[in-house]
């Protein structure tokens, strides 16, 4: 017989009648509920850079897989899902399509996931008498994974190609637990089972934190499954300091192992994406504030989601949000009493909520970076246990919950539906955003270059010109800006723009790309020719900055200089075709 640490309850397995119909059936839902995303476009904001102006991942060669598992490409490492894209363009090019068919397929197939996870949990943690049932764990099963993967909280992470992070790190991070959970059971058996399945664990959790290093929560989530349901740990806290217990601590180490050097590896990448923001801008007592703020956030956008966007600014000072924290920190503090009160009755409440914090901690402010004070994307997993407890409701109430339960399920899907199609292009996410939150400048600001893109110089003037008054150090404002002053002649206008936007942040590349290109029209070559460089040695592979420079040095009459840079331009976009008719017309005058 095992000790504590490979004991388990012993549950009888749903029977294989049927055993493919509703996980099936929760692929085909989610499936369907996300059509609309595959009707979408790009985003700007971070496809843009990461994708659309990013040659490397164009190729599963051997340079571009060097590259993928060391690039540190706007704060990130994530390798995995650097080659998930590789594919997609081996297969549809630029076509958008594509990146979303693969976004939606990979969340469907969590979807099947969670229903498997679910089914193993429910029969670990309800009564026998439910569980002898198996219609009863086959419905909590499906409302559990339908909860999930229907919930509107998920569409930023399917609907936006640059998340496909989290859907691939997601499916990887559950597959780790069912293994987990499948070692677990074999451990509890008569023979003590094999050990495949632990490192099929240990595997799934190395690829999930090469997709996204916010899997390393999964050591913490794995720990909590042996308090309960797996009750490995013993009964009590007394019973976690015995040597069944340090035995299913030592299970931990090669997943701790990995863990480390992913978040070594993800801090590395942020210090280079210059991301983290420091201690002098935002103190440990804001980053805690903004932590309560988010456990918050997402439990009430779970209850109620609606008013989702993009962006949510954090504004700095947070006085400027006392009472919104104030509140939050306070709903955060009553959930917590109420899960440890319930701890004996409802254990699985406790579990919850403890998984709910432990997975939102990394992306939460005590590491903070970027404009968000919260983000939907960060809820993927996070809100996993919400949608377990629902599933385990639902089977414990049987045919009385039902009808709500299927009411509640036609209401996420209508609402994922139309949040769907919010990710359509660029204008509609940047305008649902101002909608959400008018006095965000930022979602001004990009809502003003989406206008501006499609002609709309009067509304996207006016945009911009609230966005630098309501947020006056946002830089992409400025630039912007200063693009439609020097698109509609007036080059002279544009200079302080792009010179504020340096200003705010001295490293943007676009910004000295497009000062030269003002510049340079007005007859200053060497201060363009100053900053096409300066543009380049940020970003080398910024191929409109090459053509600039190109441009400029022929201008200068260094034609073999200028017809390397229009070469190095073509090779980074070929498809330019100014670049390619600048490059033919330098190799022209060259006699080539």
């Amino acid at each position: 017989m095992q000790g504590d640490a490979d004991s388990g309850s012993a549950r009888p397995h749903v029977s294989d009648q049927g055993r493919f119909l509703l996980p099936l059936a929760a692929v085909v839902l989610t499936f369907l509920c996300y059509l609309p995303a595959l009707s979408n476009g790009f985003i700007d904001w971070d496809d843009s850079p990461l994708l659309l102006r990013n040659p490397h991942y164009r190729g599963l060669g051997p340079d571009q897989l060097r590259w993928m598992f060391t690039s540190r490409l706007m704060g990130h490492w994530m390798p995995l899902n650097w080659i998930s894209f590789g594919l997609d363009h081996a297969v549809w090019g630029m076509t958008p399509f594509g990146y979303h068919l693969t976004n939606l397929l990979l969340h469907a197939t969590n979807a099947a996931v969670v229903y498997a996870l679910a089914s193993k949990l429910l029969l670990l943690s309800l009564p026998e008498r439910l569980t002898s049932d198996r219609m009863r764990v086959r419905v909590g099963a499906l409302v559990a994974a339908l909860t999930f993967s229907l919930h509107p909280l998920r569409v930023e992470s399917v609907a936006w190609v640059t998340e496909r992070r989290d859907v691939l790190s997601g499916l990887f991070f559950l597959l780790a637990i069912w293994a987990y959970l499948k070692y677990c059971e074999a451990r509890a058996s008569a023979d003590g089972g094999g050990r495949w399945p632990y490192w099929a664990a240990v595997v799934l959790c190395g690829l999930a934190l090469m997709s996204k290093v916010m899997a390393v929560s999964l050591p913490v989530i794995l720990l909590l499954l042996d308090v309960y349901p797996l009750r490995r740990l013993g009964d009590g806290p007394r019973g976690w300091l015995g040597p069944a217990a340090r035995a299913v601590l030592v299970e931990k180490l090669p997943f701790v192992a990995l863990c480390a050097g992913a978040s070594a590896l993800a801090l590395w990448a942020q210090l280079a994406g210059g991301s983290p923001v420091p201690l002098e801008a935002l103190p440990w007592s804001g980053r805690l504030a903004i932590l309560g703020y988010q456990l918050a956030f997402y439990l009430g956008k779970t209850l109620v989601p609606t008013n989702l966007a993009i962006l949510y600014e954090l504004r700095l000072p947070l006085a400027l949000e006392t009472w919104r924290i104030a509140l939050s920190v306070a709903t955060v503090a009553a959930v917590t009493a109420c899960a440890l009160a319930l701890r004996r009755r409802v254990p699985a409440a406790l579990i919850a909520w403890a998984a709910y914090v432990v997975i939102l901690l990394p992306p939460s402010g005590i590491v903070q970076s970027g404009y968000q004070i919260a983000a939907d994307r960060y809820s993927y997993l996070a809100c996993l246990g919400w949608s377990m407890l629902a599933g385990a409701g639902v089977a414990a109430l049987g045919r009385a919950a039902a009808l709500p339960a299927l009411l509640v399920i036609a209401t996420l899907g209508g609402l994922t539906w139309t949040q769907a199609k919010i990710w359509h292009d660029n204008e509609t996410v940047w305008r649902r955003a101002v909608d959400v939150d008018p006095r965000s400048g930022i979602a001004r600001a990009n809502l003003g270059a989406a206008l501006s893109a499609h002609g709309r110089t009067e509304e996207a003037m006016a945009e911009l010109r609230e966005a630098i008054r309501l947020r006056p150090g946002y830089p992409d404002a400025h630039l912007s800006l200063g693009l439609m002053l020097a698109q509609g002649g007036d080059p002279a206008g544009a200079v302080p723009h792009f010179s504020e936007a340096l200003r705010l942040w001295p490293r943007f590349a676009e910004a000295h790309n497009n000062l030269g290109a003002a510049l340079a029209v007005q007859g200053r070559r060497d201060e363009a020719l100053s900053h096409f460089r300066e543009a380049l040695r940020l970003n080398p592979d910024y191929a409109e900055a090459r053509n600039n420079l190109g441009l400029a040095l022929a201008q200068d009459g260094k034609l073999r200089e200028a017809a390397e840079q229009f070469a190095r331009a073509v090779a980074l976009n070929p498809e330019w075709i100014d670049a390619r008719r600048n490059l033919e017309q330098a190799q022209r005058l060259l006699g080539r």
